[in-house]
């Protein structure tokens, strides 16, 4: 079953119990991502290491394109 799938389920199952209905799937994986990021540089601090952010550059790195010589 999906999460789709699931999501509608429960938000039937919700509407005919009068309970909240439940969260979207993927309303709070921005929000995830950005705290794995800030503990990542808080990690960073505690170990004496710059708190730059590495997969910024790994993206980078993928993304941009190689400049012709």
């Amino acid at each position: 079953m999906t999460a789709i799938e699931q999501y509608m389920i429960d938000t039937y199952r919700a509407s005919q119990q009068g309970a909240p209905m439940p969260p979207p799937p993927g309303r709070d994986d921005v929000a995830v991502l950005r705290s794995l990021r800030t503990y990542a540089q808080a990690r960073a601090v505690m170990d004496g290491r710059p708190a730059r952010h590495p997969w910024r550059a790994a993206l980078r790195r993928i993304l941009v394109r190689p400049r012709a010589c």
